[in-house]
């Protein structure tokens, strides 16, 4: 696993984010003598604004026909291997990047019967919200008859260690930004083994 990183304003906003764009080629380009079986790109609201198509091209410019994922395309083919539509929506966004998001995961195949967000511009102050926060939120929203899955999106938030004790109290699948991202660039380079203690999503195969 290689990691490089690009220039991320702090203040959360579409046209913040899609300045990001214009960086991707440079950070993938950070290792020229490495070959590369995938590349993932960590921004949720990113992938969002500037586009997962447009995204995967200009890491391709760079890596001629590598696979290419981001949380969005992530977190839609984790529900669609985990056979849920009906997923509660958590983010710590402004109100105009939640409704695009929400908006964007409905044009994929997904309900959005449920929202939450911590309404947090400063992306240095959404990374100090604590994974027990998060977990109180989950169970807020997750609790809902009304839907069947948990996506907490965005890359700051930390959720991988407790996405399978929240499962274990709401009875239902929990997946974040990261944790689907991480799962999807497994499934995607042929790594197709259960992995405990991660949630059930992690025992589970692209389909």
């Amino acid at each position: 696993l290689y990691e490089s990183r690009l220039p991320s304003p702090v203040e959360i906003t579409p046209d913040n984010l899609r300045r990001m764009e214009a960086e991707i080629p440079a950070a993938t380009r950070l290792f020229p003598d490495v070959r590369m079986d995938v590349v993932g790109f960590g921004c949720t609201s990113g992938s969002l604004v500037i586009g997962e198509g447009n995204v995967a091209a200009r890491v391709q410019e760079v890596l001629p026909g590598v696979k290419v994922t981001d949380p969005v395309t992530a977190a839609v083919a984790a529900f669609k291997a985990l056979g849920k539509t009906r997923v509660a929506l958590l983010t710590p966004y402004i109100a105009t990047i939640n409704h695009s998001l929400r908006d964007a995961f409905i044009e994929r195949g997904l309900e959005i019967p449920v929202m939450g967000s911590f309404n947090e511009p400063d992306d240095n102050r959404v990374a100090r919200i604590t994974p027990a926060a998060i977990e109180k939120a989950i169970m807020q929203v997750g609790s809902s008859d009304e839907c069947d899955a948990v996506f907490i999106s965005c890359t700051s938030l930390r959720v991988a260690r407790i996405a399978e004790r929240a499962e274990a109290r709401l009875g239902k699948p929990v997946t974040s930004s990261n944790h689907a991202l991480a799962w999807h660039m497994l499934r995607l380079v042929g790594q197709l083994q259960k992995y405990e203690g991660l949630g059930e999503l992690y025992r589970t195969n692209l389909k």
